[in-house]
């Protein structure tokens, strides 16, 4: 579990308080698009050719890198953030969320998009039970982890760096935000977990 240290606030500014010191930093990292677009379209050749060993791939490395940074996040890096003097804190978030903001997306994005059109392609979707009970397991499991990520995960990113960006952050929202990312993300790596399992049993069938 994330350390409730990660989790504590310090007291709201006053307005003689100085103001926190910010690197500069971008909300969305321009540099990390194109190569966004090019695992997205690399994807999508994927797919159109229907290129199993491609589609495996995608699969195994973005599932296995979303399951990995998951786990470390919540169980790693949790709990030294909650050790670090609050400048030390927020530098970190600006180096490190606006990366998030790419990486998940694009990890979650090639991980279902190839997972779906494997079993396409190797007929899982058309198993009978009680064989396809382990595949609505792992519908049912992946369609919260997605909803988590995308629904929980991301707004929270997005919240912490526009509040940076404010003249005067307040240190209560931020806390209280990575509080919700750190745990959530945490969550899903134990989720991803069970993915695992699921996996494993539908690959030694």
């Amino acid at each position: 579990m994330v350390n409730d240290a990660a989790v504590a606030t310090p007291t709201r500014f006053s307005d003689a308080d100085a103001p926190l010191p910010l690197p500069a930093f971008q909300i969305v990292p321009l540099v990390g698009l194109p190569i966004v677009a090019v695992l997205v379209a690399l994807l999508i050749v994927a797919i159109v050719g229907d290129w199993l060993w491609a589609l495996n791939f995608f699969h195994v490395v973005a599932g296995g890198l979303w399951t990995g940074i998951d786990l470390f996040v919540g169980l790693v890096i949790g709990p030294i953030l909650g050790r670090l003097s609050i400048p030390a804190r927020i530098e970190f978030t600006v180096r490190f969320m606006p990366k998030m903001l790419l990486i998940m997306p694009t990890l979650v994005t090639l991980t279902l998009a190839s997972g779906w059109q494997l079993q396409r392609h190797l007929g899982y979707l058309l198993l009978s039970y009680p064989q396809h009970w382990w595949l609505t397991a792992s519908y049912i499991v992946v369609g919260v982890m997605t909803v988590i990520a995308l629904g929980l995960l991301e707004p929270a990113n997005l919240a912490v760096l526009f509040e940076l960006k404010k003249p005067r952050p307040d240190p209560t929202v931020i806390g209280r935000l990575m509080r919700r990312f750190i745990y959530t993300a945490g969550v899903t790596g134990v989720m991803q977990l069970a993915t695992l399992v699921t996996m494993t049993r539908i690959a030694t069938w």
